[in-house]
């Protein structure tokens, strides 16, 4: 509602900033919260102190208050150490939906509140919608940049008094917004990845924080043809960074990996891309985290990463509180550590981390 003080989580980066504008043009009572996540390194990867700068930058030409908040600490403990667990056991962990779950609504949220404020909001492409039993996600309109995907895992009640300003924007949209509103980022690139990864090699990242694990490369027929490093370096359907050669007799084509197991540190791969143990039509969770429990009779979808197309499924909940989900088609690289988010048209209802998939 206008007049009421938001407080807008500003990265440094176009979106964020476009949503500060948004607001402010509606008659919010403006003011920013920059959050460092990750302590400055000597490597120069991670861009915090380049990210402070754009959004000072950006409160400035908005005349609006900048506070800025060190939660290094509490992205360490939360996310990153829960990151590396995974890593160890072989898995394929997504520290953006942990950031989301973890940091982005939990601390960021609480000391938003301590400073005054009635209502926070990002730059997430993704909407809210009122209902008679509290604030529903609703995909964005952009498709391509979409993120219901990173905040499924989100508490319900945490999405209450949180405004997505871009959620009914085109990234073209906002970039051009940015320009007519003179922003100082306008032109700035999209950050990739993860901060404490930045633009670097993650096998290069992995390596300064577990150690190598070696194990036996095989073939989908059994034979061992090489050694890898560790399990921790390697997800299902990787094509690039194998590290196996020509060999005699083999096809020149790439090679794949279309499975992991930890048991006996294998990496199992293939040639062929659509290896029947990378495709699967079934996919199991641990415990699903729900936004909304669908009707029985709700037509739902799925998908298993961020951009992937929306596949149909059907849902079988579990004794342990995970799903058991089939989908129409089968699913290419079906990832342990990744999550499973289902869909009823347009809104999200919630995720689970996916807890096998082919090879394991």
């Amino acid at each position: 509602m206008s007049g009421q003080s938001v407080m807008v989580g500003l990265s440094g980066g176009v979106d964020s900033a476009v949503s500060a504008w948004l607001l402010k043009e509606q008659g919010y009572r403006v003011s920013a919260l920059f959050m460092q996540n990750w302590a400055e390194d000597e490597s120069g990867y991670c861009t915090a102190a380049d990210d402070f700068q754009s959004a000072r930058a950006v409160a400035d030409e908005l005349g609006i208050t900048l506070h800025r908040v060190d939660f290094s600490r509490e992205y360490r403990e939360r996310v990153f150490a829960e990151f590396l667990r995974q890593l160890r056991e072989g898995k394929t962990p997504n520290p953006d939906v942990l950031c989301n779950r973890e940091i982005k609504f939990q601390p960021f949220v609480e000391h938003a509140r301590r400073l005054g404020a009635e209502l926070v909001a990002t730059g997430h492409y993704a909407a809210l919608q009122q209902s008679t039993d509290g604030p529903q996600l609703l995909r964005a309109v952009d498709e391509n940049k979409d993120q219901t995907y990173f905040l499924a895992g989100v508490a319900r009640e945490q999405f209450r008094g949180v405004l997505f300003p871009l959620g009914g924007l085109a990234k073209p949209e906002v970039r051009a917004l940015a320009a007519r509103a003179g922003l100082p980022n306008h032109r700035r690139k999209d950050s990739t990845g993860i901060c404490f990864i930045g633009e670097r090699p993650f096998g290069e990242f992995l390596a300064e924080h577990l150690p190598p694990d070696p194990g036996p490369i095989e073939s989908d027929g059994g034979e061992t043809i090489g050694e890898h490093r560790g399990l921790q370096f390697f997800t299902l359907g990787q094509r690039k960074g194998v590290g196996i050669g020509g060999r005699r007799g083999a096809a020149e084509t790439p090679w794949y990996v279309v499975g992991k197991e930890p048991e006996r540190k294998a990496l199992i791969v293939s040639q062929d891309s659509q290896h029947p143990r990378l495709m699967q039509a079934s996919v199991r969770t641990a415990g699903f985290h729900w936004l909304r429990r669908p009707d029985s009779s709700a037509r739902l979808q799925g998908r298993l990463r961020h951009r992937q197309a929306l596949s149909d499924c059907t849902l079988e909940t579990l004794a342990d509180d995970g799903v058991l989900v089939q989908f129409a088609q089968p699913q290419r690289a079906v990832t342990p550590g990744q999550y499973l988010a289902l869909y009823e048209g347009r809104e999200c209802l919630g995720c689970g981390e996916i807890t096998a998939g082919p090879g394991a």
